[in-house]
């Protein structure tokens, strides 16, 4: 671009020596306008601008319009948002002396933009190197089943220590997720077994207690139930037992009641009262006695207070 605006310039001084003052004043401006033009550079908020003149640092520029020398300043924009780099797959020898093919991904952010440009060569590449190496010092020292169960760790650990050792890049690590932990088949075939085996162990065992409650509760219904017949026992003995108490009391209120009326009809003839009673008890049981019939009715109108007529003819 400096080129291009050096031309009409040059042009103009041949034409000033022409003596064509007019057109040369016309090219000079014209190649003055495009030189400072060439000079503005816009920055995008998610950019700064880091400005070099002749090779030396000169400031950071923020989002924004600026402007610079052509040719002899130069701006380098850098991304401030928000990046990740891949870290390729590789294999891992854990504690527990087996290979496991571990990858993972690093999230990163730039915080100082001139350390990242002249402090490292290539920070991208420099942070993904940097992460297999952590990644295996971290998983090498845990065993294959910690390393599956405990990812978190893994995270907050290599998080914790790719910050620090990278701050002098200018970035700051913002989180490490682990992708995946995969160990040989043979190994993933034995881990299937072993997670299948204590999967039947755990539903064997659900299905034993299961049965145990259901056997618990059918004796609890069984003891509710033997409960509530004894109850229906015991009230029933109860009610039979009222029952009773309630004929004796009938009887002994009868007897009461024949006694006070023997005493008060019947005061001095026992004999008569106890061939009363006889007559009635065998009638009640329909038993058959040879009685004379004159001595019963005798009894009878003498218990009644009345006095028989008897039958015969009139006298003349």
């Amino acid at each position: 671009m400096l080129i291009l605006g050096l031309l009409p310039i040059i042009a103009a001084i041949v034409l000033f020596a022409m003596r064509l003052n007019l057109i040369g004043i016309v090219l000079a401006v014209l190649g003055v306008l495009i030189i400072f033009f060439s000079g503005f550079r816009t920055v995008r908020p998610t950019e700064k601008g880091v400005i070099e003149r002749f090779g030396k640092y000169l400031r950071t520029k923020e989002a924004g319009l600026t402007w610079i020398i052509p040719s002899f300043e130069k701006m380098y924009k850098i991304n401030i948002t928000e990046q990740m780099v891949d870290i390729p797959p590789q294999m891992v020898i854990t504690k527990d002396k087996l290979n496991a093919e571990v990858d993972a991904v690093v999230y990163y952010q730039i915080k100082d933009v001139k350390a990242s440009i002249y402090n490292v060569d290539d920070h991208r590449k420099q942070l993904a190197s940097l992460a297999r190496t952590t990644l295996r010092a971290v998983i090498g020292n845990m065993t294959l089943t910690d390393a599956n169960e405990k990812r978190s760790d893994i995270n907050d650990r290599m998080e914790t220590v790719l910050d620090k050792e990278t701050n002098s890049y200018g970035i700051e690590v913002l989180r490490v997720e682990i992708q995946k932990i995969e160990p040989p088949a043979d190994v993933q075939e034995s881990m299937n077994k072993v997670v299948k085996a204590e999967q039947e162990k755990i539903a064997a065992m659900d299905m034993a207690t299961a049965t145990e409650t259901k056997a618990d509760g059918e004796r609890r219904a069984e003891i509710k139930k033997a409960e509530g017949v004894k109850q229906g026992l015991i009230l029933s003995a109860e009610g039979k037992a009222e029952g009773i108490r309630v004929v004796a009391n009938a009887e002994a209120g009868k007897i009461k009641v024949v006694n006070e009326a023997a005493q008060k009809y019947f005061v001095g003839n026992a004999q008569i009262l106890r061939k009363l009673e006889a007559t009635e008890a065998a009638l009640k049981d329909n038993s058959k006695f040879l009685v004379d019939t004159n001595k019963v009715q005798t009894i009878v109108s003498d218990a009644a207070g009345v006095t028989p007529v008897m039958k015969g003819k009139p006298a003349k």
